[in-house]
């Protein structure tokens, strides 16, 4: 008998072990303490500016003007937007400098440009996550993945209102399994990556800055 026949009979007439329950992972985190709106608002910025990110809080009135002056202060002059409503708020509040690029059809037809010509991209996160510091976005149909992975500037917003202490708080609360997009992306920092030596290195293969801007009407303080 070989060692393979060997290590299979001994399996095979092992007794088998008693049934695994399945972890109760909503009673886990049920019992956790939640953090405070202003908590999370803190731990978020905290995190992604510790990644790099430049992070901004404004007030539903002025977030756009915010962005907007965070881009022309970097030199911007082509701006990509999908079709969304806070796309369509942020083009309103750029000045004539910055021309906005629409995303309206196949990346074939405007692939060119966005490699080329674009020097940032817009992106509306669905929810933040306190304890990584991460931005979720749910990218299909009108909200391409490229808008937020091809540009040297990725700019990105999120209401104070979608953030979740963690991973589970926010798929839970925001029902993710019954609405998956085609692709769903957490983005904590602007591009970075490593060699053997581990140097960091950022913007190698994407964003090489990300501007976050945090809404809060003080509904969070």
């Amino acid at each position: 008998m070989s060692a393979r026949d060997r290590i299979l009979a001994r399996l095979r007439a092992a007794e088998p072990g008693a049934p695994v329950a399945a972890p109760d992972v909503a009673g886990y985190y049920a019992r956790r303490p939640r953090l405070t709106p202003e908590e999370r608002l803190n731990q978020l910025c905290a995190r992604l500016r510790a990644s790099r990110a430049d992070v901004k809080v404004a007030g539903s009135d002025a977030w756009a003007s915010v962005a907007a002056e965070a881009l022309q202060q970097r030199g911007v002059r082509r701006l990509a937007l999908g079709a969304c409503a806070r796309a369509a708020t942020l083009a309103a509040a750029l000045p004539d400098t910055i021309e906005t690029v629409r995303f309206d059809g196949a990346i074939e037809g405007w692939k060119r440009a966005l490699f080329e010509t674009v020097d940032a991209g817009f992106t509306p996160a669905s929810a933040g996550i306190a304890a990584t510091g991460a931005l979720l976005l749910n990218h299909g149909g009108a909200l391409p993945r490229t808008l937020s992975l091809v540009p040297p500037i990725s700019v990105i917003c999120v209401d104070a209102r979608d953030l979740y202490d963690d991973l589970h708080h926010a798929s839970s609360s925001q029902r993710w399994a019954a609405d998956m997009p085609t692709n769903r992306v957490l983005v904590s920092s602007p591009s970075r990556t490593a060699d053997i030596q581990q140097t960091l290195a950022y913007g190698a293969h994407g964003p090489r800055e990300l501007i976050v801007v945090v809404i809060d009407d003080g509904e969070t303080a």
